[in-house]
């Protein structure tokens, strides 16, 4: 379903254009930008889990249409994703040969490690080095032979990691080039992903991104599929999970770098739209709320590496807490009475309607049986063609019913054994659950007007007639019901608000439920007077940021400020921000006298320091600025940080390392 576009009177010819994509949980949004970075057209589809192609064709062609633009004008097309994030966290990958290079002798292989390989192939080899770059052992690379004569059709590419290989990668090199002469599957090499020693996290990293690298093969060329369908040729870029972007050849090499792409977007979006330099920024979407600082006009990046799902990476991306709370949460009652928001994203019962016309009809049904039901307004369907899945007899069953189209659980439910079947179709992903939600809350109180308005205030008025554990009534009409839906939510987004907040400050996640806090925020107070605000503005972006964030700032006393645009947020970061990438060098002195420089492709030593110093700097400035232009810049500015140690001993300065990062950025090329 496309939903109408948004038109813009401020579209006029353009000689060159930028195209912004961003493929969310509930939409994927396509934005057009002028020459000045304005936006001048907009236009949302809904995504399609499964075949996200479809969702992207959608929203190209409605922003287009909406444009009345020439596609040869766009000169460039850029894309934020939620692929790589979710994949991960849902273990989704393909196999992969992980090279571990000196791990097994070093004890370097955690526990967590071995999980993260699970049915992996693993291939160890005696070799790797120390913190000074010396060989611990002579590489030995028959093992990896053998595999690679005998099974290396069995998977879908390899990770490679040395121990110490940052400080000397020629063993992790070595490996890379005898698989490439037997083999042209991808090859990724830990040193080449992080500059951080820790070999466990390394290698970690190393074999997500392997996983990954076939899935957003498939990714890209579906996208670019979708450009050749509407004779789009331009450059295509991804976004980072840090803000920045790079081509998409190079992601196809780093996919693992995406991870937290849209996230990343939204913040780059939010500086962009609200011209903002210092902020907090929360993004709320259909599943979640994240929230995040924005310093200096750039987003805070995660300085040990992002955590994602289970697995704990050297992955460089925003710094970003994301919590169950979005306009398609599932409502709930709470045994205690109280109403619960998420985690769990369900399909709002207004959007589930507008596709499916009988849905209204039989909420209408159980608006008019005398006995009210736990499963009143609530429904299940599938999520697409079920494709090579091993299913019980149990879930056939109900994934036989759910080929008829939504079916309400009071019906699905009838044969014992099939709600545990449908809780592990549901867990699986095959299977999605519709219900009662904030949007659908926002529709009855007529804040929203995008989807089935009447189903929506159908399915309020079922919840509304709940039961307390007092056997009283939940609400006495559906939009008192609606009305304290929305206060929740507007209570938990302030909620989360401060707990960043209170984090930053080094005070905890601390929540409203102290008294204290829940005193200032309620004004429930008579002889003491309490504030509670932000030193900070809050921009909130999302499609329902102006239906619930209003009565968020007023919830703080603190200013909340909604740019325009802002529903299109991510797809306008997808598309403004920067090429951005960072070399790093490292010197040390083994043995005094000795000065040694580690590179990532090369371990040279020099007599005099000062010397090595300014072949350092130089090299690694060389390093950053073809690694942007290879990235899809077009001309780069540079950064240079050193971080020095030379301590003093006994009066006089003595060199212990030096670390120089320098970081190349600039507009991406549009050729």
């Amino acid at each position: 379903m496309r939903l109408a576009p948004v038109r813009n009177d401020k579209i006029l010819p353009m000689s060159q254009c930028l195209l912004g994509i961003d493929t969310g949980g509930t939409y994927t949004d396509a934005v057009l930008l002028d020459e000045a970075q304005t936006v001048v057209a907009k236009a949302k589809a809904l995504t399609t889990h499964g075949a996200l192609e479809l969702g992207i064709s959608e929203a190209i062609g409605a922003v287009l249409n909406t444009s009345g633009q020439d596609p040869a004008a766009i000169s460039l097309v850029s894309v934020s994703t939620t692929l790589a994030t979710n994949a991960v966290v849902e273990g989704v990958g393909r196999r992969v040969c992980a090279v571990l290079i000196g791990l097994e002798q070093s004890r370097a292989v955690s526990e967590n490690l071995r999980a993260a390989l699970r049915h992996d192939e693993v291939v160890n080899l005696t070799g790797g080095h120390d913190g000074t770059g010396e060989a611990l052992h002579p590489l030995e690379l028959a093992p990896l032979e053998t595999f690679l004569k005998t099974k290396a059709n069995s998977v879908s590419g390899f990770a490679v990691t040395g121990y110490f290989s940052v400080r000397n990668p020629e063993h992790e090199l070595a490996a890379k080039a005898l698989i490439e002469s037997y083999s042209s599957l991808p090859v990724t090499c830990s040193h080449e992903l992080a500059f951080e020693l820790n070999a466990p996290k390394r290698s970690l990293t190393c074999v997500l991104n392997a996983r990954l690298i076939g899935m957003i093969s498939v990714f890209i060329a579906a996208v670019e599929a979708s450009l050749k369908q509407y004779q789009i040729n331009a450059p295509l870029m991804l976004v980072k999970g840090d803000g920045s972007l790079v081509a998409a050849q190079l992601a196809k090499e780093r996919p693992i770098e995406t991870v937290y792409s849209g996230p990343a977007a939204s913040l780059v979006g939010a500086c962009h739209l609200a011209e903002v330099s210092d902020a907090m920024i929360s993004d709320i979407g259909g599943t979640t709320t994240d929230i995040a600082l924005l310093r200096g006009g750039r987003p805070k990046l995660s300085s040990e590496g992002v955590t994602i799902g289970p697995w704990q990476t050297f992955v460089k991306a925003v710094d970003m807490r994301t919590y169950g709370l979005g306009g398609d949460s599932e409502v709930a009652l709470g045994t205690d009475g109280t109403l619960s928001l998420g985690p769990r994203r369900v399909v709002p019962l207004s959007l589930l309607a507008q596709s499916h016309s009988e849905v209204e009809g039989i909420l209408e049904r159980h608006l008019g049986n005398d006995v009210v039901h736990d499963y009143d307004g609530r429904f299940a369907l599938t999520l697409g063609p079920v494709f090579n899945e091993e299913l019980d007899e149990m879930e056939r069953a109900v994934l036989g019913e759910l080929e008829r189209g939504p079916q309400p659980l009071i019906d699905l439910l009838i044969e014992r054994g099939h709600k545990h079947a449908l809780k592990r179709l549901v867990g699986r992903k095959l299977v999605a659950l519709a219900a009662f939600t904030p949007s659908d809350a926002a529709h009855c109180l007529g804040l929203y007007d995008v989807w089935n308005g009447e189903a929506a205030e159908l399915g309020a008025q079922l919840f509304a007639r709940q039961r307390t554990q007092k056997g009283e009534r939940f609400a006495s009409s559906a939009e008192e019901m609606s009305e304290r839906v929305l206060e929740s939510l507007t209570h938990r987004s302030a909620d989360l608000l401060l707990r960043v907040a209170f984090a930053e400050d080094g005070l905890g996640e601390t929540d409203s439920r102290q008294p204290l806090i829940d005193a200032a925020l309620t004004r429930r107070y008579n002889v003491i007077k309490l504030e509670l605000g932000l030193n900070l503005p809050v921009v909130a972006l999302g499609a329902s940021a102006a239906t619930y964030y209003p009565a968020v700032g007023t919830y703080l006393n603190s200013s909340v400020h909604i740019p325009e645009h802002a529903e299109v947020a991510n797809a306008v970061g997808a598309v403004v921000g920067l090429v951005r990438s960072s070399e790093e060098v490292y010197v040390a002195q083994p043995d005094e006298g000795t000065f040694r420089v580690h590179l990532a492709q090369e371990v040279r030593d020099f007599s005099d320091l000062q010397e090595a110093l300014e072949y350092a700097e130089s090299a690694v400035s060389r390093l950053a600025k073809s690694s942007a232009l290879a990235a899809g810049a077009a001309e780069v500015e540079l950064e240079l940080v050193k971080r020095d140690k030379r301590p003093v001993i006994e009066g006089e300065e003595f060199f212990v390392e030096s670390r120089i990062t320098a970081t190349a950025f600039g507009r991406p090329s549009f050729s």
